[in-house]
């Protein structure tokens, strides 16, 4: 009997596969008003609209008071720990499975990355904030993984019950929500990312929100040189003093993008859960192999399965089995522990003084060696994701479980 036909391969991604006529109309209306700058323009007296349309359309989306449009989702973190006041001294508990920026701009504003476990979500485990929390925590970094909402009420009350911030990373989960609230409406501050792989995409910038008149002035004034201009002003009357700030202002063509494709959030989450719901029921219950579990089953985003495997040692032949079948898939996501990256092995940030671990007698420190997180270790080594997009059908999403009970079967019996 012959092999069965290769389905081609699908072309992966999200945001930026539905870049279409909206975008380019909104983009065009700001290159013929020639005012690509958000806050004046040809008539000073008449602010440029862009930026400020979609901070009002992404408070409004996502159900939050205040909303800041910035350059970049990492921009996003740096600005929003200054707005809570975190500096050197502080600790800042984030996963050890994270993105760069969620320990980097931790570093940058003087604080103390200080890592913790994921449980099977892929995100924080809540029990992590008792075992981690010192005098010294100022907050909790939460990253809502590829899609999937964090167990966002036991982190809340375990973190604000010891006074300790929660911030909220929905750089990678625009449009998710976990127990019927957006994802970013639980915590004391959140930032999302437009960069070029997010949900909505503008190639890059970011944006803060928040429910706090105080976060949101000192945001603003970190965003932009410690100003706060006229058209923040009219939102929340200033009531903070200003202090010396960064530049992380986003302009009105970055926002012409990103208002288009916030307004197309839906569709895409829509899309991939109905993708998902095609193959997820038909892979459980299988031999030696689930999926990652899920706080909330009706908020994730399903733009990308995973499958934890029970043995690591048969990750890579399934694998490489399922990408011989055109079916994408991988072991990594560009995310990788922080302990495994160079900036972490070195312990330096941009000048001595400024590094958190100066102080450390031996580097790497317990608490920044693999051999301090089993559970991480283990959890990474076990899965494959299988992203799906904009751009994938139905019958893409059936391929798929086809081909993953396919190879199943060869390799488990």
């Amino acid at each position: 009997m012959s092999a069965p036909a290769l389905r081609p391969r699908p072309a992966p991604g999200l945001g930026f596969q539905a870049i279409g006529a909206e975008e380019e109309a909104l983009v065009l209306d700001v290159l013929r008003r020639k005012e690509p700058f958000r806050y004046y323009g040809a008539d000073p007296a008449k602010p440029p609209p862009m930026a400020a349309l979609l901070e009002k359309e992404f408070r409004e989306y996502i159900g939050m008071d205040y909303a800041l449009a910035v350059t970049s989702g990492s921009a996003a973190l740096e600005v929003a720990m200054a707005a809570c006041g975190i500096g050197p001294g502080d600790e800042v508990i984030v996963t050890a499975w994270s993105w760069i920026a969620c320990f980097t701009s931790i570093v940058r504003v003087g604080a103390r990355p200080v890592l913790a476990e994921i449980d099977e979500s892929f995100n924080l485990d809540p029990k992590e904030i008792a075992r981690l929390a010192t005098p010294r925590t100022r907050a909790v970094m939460v990253i809502h993984y590829q899609g999937v909402p964090a167990a966002m009420e036991p982190i809340e009350l375990e973190a604000h019950r010891r006074g300790i911030f929660v911030i909220e990373d929905c750089a990678q989960s625009l449009g998710a929500r976990y127990r019927g609230r957006h994802i970013g409406t639980w915590s004391d501050i959140a930032t999302y990312s437009f960069q070029y792989n997010k949900v909505a995409t503008a190639g890059e910038g970011g944006m803060i929100v928040t429910r706090d008149q105080r976060l949101y002035e000192r945001a603003v004034r970190m965003s932009d040189l410690g100003n706060y201009r006229p058209v923040h002003a009219a939102l929340a009357p200033s009531q903070e003093p200003a202090f010396a700030g960064g530049q992380f202002r986003m302009s009105e063509l970055t926002a012409a993008v990103a208002l288009a494709q916030l307004r197309k959030v839906d569709k895409i989450r829509e899309h991939c859960r109905a993708l998902q719901a095609r193959i997820a029921p038909r892979l459980r219950g299988l031999k030696g192999l689930k999926l990652r579990p899920i706080a909330d089953p009706e908020g994730d985003l399903g733009f990308e399965p995973y499958l934890l495997l029970d043995d690591p040692a048969k990750v890579a032949p399934f694998r490489e089995k399922l990408d011989a079948r055109n079916v994408n898939c991988g072991a990594r996501t560009g995310t990788y522990p922080q302990y495994n990256r160079d900036y972490v092995k070195t312990g330096r940030a941009h000048t001595p003084a400024a590094s958190p671990f100066r102080d450390f007698k031996e580097w790497p420190a317990p608490g920044y060696r693999a051999e301090d997180f089993p559970r991480t270790e283990d959890l990474t080594k076990r899965f494959i994701a299988l992203p799906l997009g904009w751009l994938y059908t139905k019958e893409d999403a059936d391929y798929v479980a086809d081909s993953v009970l396919a190879v199943h079967r060869e390799m488990f019996g």
